[in-house]
């Protein structure tokens, strides 16, 4: 039994470790089973990582790549974008070229008409010095010759310049003054010659009265009766003199007068001119265009007209073209915004009446050289005081005027200019070019970079002028305009702070200001003050 008893432990004993042996078995063969799987999940994921990174290789490749052709196309694009603007800028210069070309063979023809007239005449020969008739002759050969070299640059393929143009119409200019001068000579001629005709019959008619009163005195019988007759012969004759002193005084008052009423004109219309109302500046305008059409015009309460007076006419296109230029160095040196309707009726009335534009150019280019722009040399010889006046100062018994009135003054001036050039009057025909269109202010400003810099003047000017034109020069020459701008502040504005002082740095940087603005926003604002389509409507 004992032994029984123990067998069976012995049986319960084995099988308890076969149990606990075959129980650890599994637990080795799930742990062995496990970290196989770990192995695997591990080999996997390394799998995985290699494969996303493959993949990324790939996609990083591709974008560097499509980043390449991007580039490329990008570069081939701005190159074919430049190649067009290349071909445009010379179709372009082709196109300024020919215009040029035509104007200039307009010029010459002209030139070559108005040279005829200086040719002697039989009436010229008589009412003109020899001296005078040679030397017009002689300057229109020269001008004509000078006008010759010129075209001569045509004839060999070349179109002209813009510095053979402004010979040529400097040429134009002075041969237009020349025929002017010699018509005012011979105007002269025959004014003195008919005086000396009617001095000649006043005395002949003298004559014959003095003649006809000793005829009646020595028929006189008493000596009484002669004495009586002598007073009053006495008394005729100076009351004769006096009457006709009085009536030369009289005509000459008149004329006096008909000066005064007629400045008088010319000069309040100008003066009135404001932004308050299209409609007032549209019966400004018709008040001035009637004067200068020779119909009568009420001013002051009297009526007056050119066509009283021969001169009355070229007496009233001086003096309004005088009044234009004065409100630029008064009125729009103190209000900025005042150019733009003084310049719209300024620019109507040279498209009506050209005699009145080419004045207020000449008392412009007098009173502000600059706006030529020429920055008049000190000849050897000149006085100081005197080349200040050329330069555009005002000297008088007090002195010199200071520079910040004169920078102000021609602040003034260039504004309005810059707003003429750009401006035309709303309610004309329109057809043919602009009386003196922006054109000339891109010549302005080409030549104004053409030439060495003056403290102080040449920033005010630039950037007066910029201010109230870059915005209607940026839309009319687009591109070429920013290469001048960029020309302006790359270049040549190095060049104006070398030549200025600690002291007048002000003009400098606000023109560094705006050339900057401008630059980064590649835009221009348009100059406050510009006469909307509202204004017309008011």
């Amino acid at each position: 039994m004992a032994l029984k008893v123990r067998q069976e432990m012995q049986e319960k004993l084995v099988a308890a470790v076969a149990t606990s042996e075959s129980e650890q078995l599994k637990r080795f063969e799930e742990f062995m089973e496990l970290k196989q799987r770990q192995e695997y999940q591990s080999m996997r994921d390394m799998m995985d990582r290699e494969t996303k990174e493959s993949i990324g290789r790939q996609e990083k490749l591709k974008e560097e790549q499509r980043h390449r052709m991007k580039i490329i196309n990008l570069r081939l694009r701005e190159a074919e974008q430049q190649r067009l603007r290349e071909a445009e800028l010379e179709r372009q210069r082709q196109a300024e070229g020919r215009e040029r070309l035509r104007n200039l063979n307009t010029i010459q023809e002209e030139i070559l008409q108005l040279n005829q007239l200086l040719e002697p005449s039989s009436q010229t020969k008589t009412d003109l010095p020899p001296a005078t008739l040679s030397s017009c002759c002689t300057r229109g050969n020269q001008l004509c010759s000078q006008l010759s070299e010129v075209v001569r640059k045509t004839a060999e393929g070349e179109f002209p310049t813009v510095e053979d143009m402004t010979v040529a119409e400097r040429a134009l200019h002075e041969m237009r003054a020349l025929i002017r001068l010699m018509q005012e000579e011979v105007a002269k001629a025959q004014e003195k010659k008919k005086k000396e005709q009617e001095d000649e019959e006043e005395r002949r008619k003298q004559a014959e009265l003095q003649a006809q009163q000793e005829a009646q005195k020595k028929a006189a019988e008493s000596a009484k009766e002669k004495a009586k007759r002598k007073g009053e012969r006495v008394g005729f004759f100076t009351t004769t003199v006096y009457s006709c002193v009085l009536i030369f005084l009289l005509w000459t008052l008149k004329t006096k007068k008909l000066k005064l009423e007629l400045q008088k004109a010319a000069s309040i219309p100008v003066s009135q001119i404001s932004s308050n109302s299209g409609s007032q500046l549209r019966e400004i305008f018709d008040k001035i265009d009637k004067l200068l059409s020779g119909r009568a015009v009420v001013s002051g309460g009297k009526s007056v007209s050119t066509s009283q007076h021969p001169q009355g006419l070229d007496f009233v296109s001086y003096k309004l073209a005088e009044k234009f230029v004065k409100q630029g160095e008064e009125e729009v040196a103190s209000h900025h915004e005042a150019a733009f309707p003084i310049a719209v009726v300024a620019s109507g009335i040279w498209e009506l009446h050209p005699r009145v534009g080419e004045l207020i150019l000449a008392h412009l280019h007098k009173k502000c050289p600059y706006a030529v722009p020429h920055y008049p040399p000190m000849k050897e010889g000149t006085p100081v005081e005197e080349y200040q006046r050329i330069l555009g100062y005002r000297v008088d018994d007090s002195g010199v005027e200071g520079q910040d009135s004169f920078l102000k003054r021609m602040s003034g001036m260039i504004r309005l200019y810059a707003a003429v050039i750009q401006l035309r009057w709303p309610y004309g025909s329109k057809q043919g070019p602009a009386p003196h269109g922006l054109n000339h202010g891109w010549r302005w400003l080409a030549q104004m970079l053409n030439m060495e810099p003056l403290a102080d003047i040449t920033a005010t000017l630039l950037f007066d002028f910029l201010e109230v034109c870059g915005n209607a020069l940026m839309k009319q020459y687009q591109i070429q305009f920013w290469k001048l701008i960029l020309l302006l502040k790359e270049e040549y504005f190095p060049r104006i702070e070398a030549v200025t002082e600690s002291g007048q740095m002000g003009s400098v940087i606000r023109l560094k200001q705006f050339l900057e603005t401008s630059l980064q926003s590649r835009q221009i604002r348009p100059p406050k003050g510009q006469l909307g389509s509202m204004f017309w409507g008011s």
